[in-house]
């Protein structure tokens, strides 16, 4: 981001935090606090928020407005916290589009890492890689020869241009040296549907879609995206124990404010979010949804991001992906 008009705004922003006494801080929260939900309802993301508000409200004394604020991959509900009053009273649930979207799209009005506040991740979900039955490879290095042995004939899936199935694909793709053509869908269902189908071969999924899938006998799963393997299926070996080491592709989602946000309150939601995420019955439901609590420090997270933002930025040039 450049020019005057977003040099005024970060001045802005810094300005509206000083006027945020220390005082106000140590009394937060006076009013309810708006989550903004970057997808409609329904979903992983909304589950998650929907879980975790009513027990954050709890926590703070004062409700948890969720607000939907679907678009864009995202980019509608980021650029509202990047613009909003930093004073604790409007965060947002992030997904991993934080730190690809500014890589991805040709006008993004937000930075992931100057124009937010790191509160804590909340979830990791690991990408499952599937292929149709039909496909002659039982492990990712069968997969790998067969995709060298037929150069632009094999078809992956996607549940889009820019999704984390769709970066897995190009990560995976570069690092093995092959040449596969990438089918994007509107969304994991229908590309899901479609590998089930025989119409296209291979799919890096949400391990939430595929498993049952996969347990069901319509898919075969050689892989998952994870650094460590999947407490759903522990008998999954992982992509980079299969030959590439430090290879790791996950959706993940979390909790920033805007920037500026008082130390104090970014603290205090960080230490009751992160408390709520480790309850026995939290990480129960949340494993069972096929996903992993996370729960770390602000610190933690924005490193987090920046990797995030480098590793993909580096990926969409190589690839030459655009959304657009």
């Amino acid at each position: 981001m450049s020019g005057v008009g977003t040099q005024a705004r970060r001045v802005a922003i810094i300005v509206a935090a000083v006027i945020v006494v220390p005082a106000a801080a140590e009394s937060y929260p006076m009013k309810p606090v708006r989550m903004i939900v970057a997808v409609p309802p329904g979903g992983p993301a909304d589950t998650l928020a929907r879980l975790v508000g009513p027990r954050l409200a709890e926590a703070l004394g004062h409700s948890v407005v969720i607000d939907n604020r679907p678009g864009a991959n995202g980019n509608i509900a980021y650029e509202m916290v990047a613009r909003a009053a930093p004073d604790g009273y409007t965060i947002t649930e992030v997904a991993a589009g934080i730190a690809i979207n500014p890589s991805l799209y040709r006008d993004v009005k937000f930075d992931p890492v100057r124009d937010f506040t790191p509160i804590t991740q909340g979830i990791s979900v690991p990408n499952i890689l599937v292929v149709h039955s039909s496909v002659a490879a039982s492990s990712v290095k069968a997969l790998i020869a067969l995709a060298r042995a037929r150069p632009g004939q094999l078809t992956f899936a996607s549940a889009g241009n820019g999704t984390s199935g769709h970066l897995a694909l190009e990560e995976f793709r570069l690092l093995a040296g092959i040449d596969v053509i990438h089918v994007p869908y509107k969304g994991g269902g229908p590309a899901l549907s479609e590998v089930i189908a025989g119409q296209v071969q291979a799919l890096f999924s949400i391990a939430l879609a595929a498993l049952p899938q996969v347990k069901a006998g319509k898919v075969r799963a050689l892989a998952v995206t994870s650094a460590r393997r999947s407490a759903l299926a522990p008998e999954l070996p992982t992509v980079a124990e299969s030959g590439f080491p430090g290879f790791e592709v996950v959706g993940w989602f979390g909790w920033v404010a805007p920037a500026a946000t008082p130390k104090a309150i970014v603290d205090r939601l960080n230490r009751e979010i992160v408390r709520i995420l480790k309850l026995p019955e939290m990480r129960e439901r949340l494993q069972g949804l096929g996903a992993d609590p996370v729960g770390n420090t602000p610190q933690a997270f924005a490193a987090f991001i920046r990797s995030e933002h480098a590793k993909w930025a580096r990926v969409i040039r190589e690839a030459n992906i655009r959304a657009e």
